[in-house]
């Protein structure tokens, strides 16, 4: 069973479909990059993951758990975004390392 299942995923802004069915397995320790084109849905599905975006269809799966409606802070993901999320005082290792920090993981 993967860690992290996306089962038929879309997301509607109105007229305009950002994401439409993406289903996406992720095995727990498998890195993921997700590449494409200004507005073709990578920070949409991160949203979705995290929970700060919920799908117009679909499930979104963690470790076997529904968690497609739970709120962000019940679902333990971290995301870092784009470079205006970032401490601009902070080097990259930092600014990873500052949610683990707060989250009180051993190093």
């Amino acid at each position: 069973m993967a860690f992290l299942t996306l089962q038929g995923i879309s997301k509607r802004y109105g007229d305009f479909m950002a994401i439409e069915q993406l289903d996406l397995d992720v095995e727990r320790g498998e890195l993921l990059a997700l590449l494409g084109p200004s507005g073709c849905g990578k920070t949409t599905t991160l949203q979705m993951v995290a929970g700060f975006v919920s799908p117009t269809t679909g499930r979104i799966l963690l470790d076997g758990r529904d968690i497609t409606n739970e709120r962000p802070e019940k679902r333990g993901i971290g995301v870092v975004f784009q470079s205006y999320a970032l401490f601009p005082h902070m080097t990259v290792a930092s600014n990873v390392g500052f949610g683990l920090e707060m989250r009180k993981v051993k190093r």
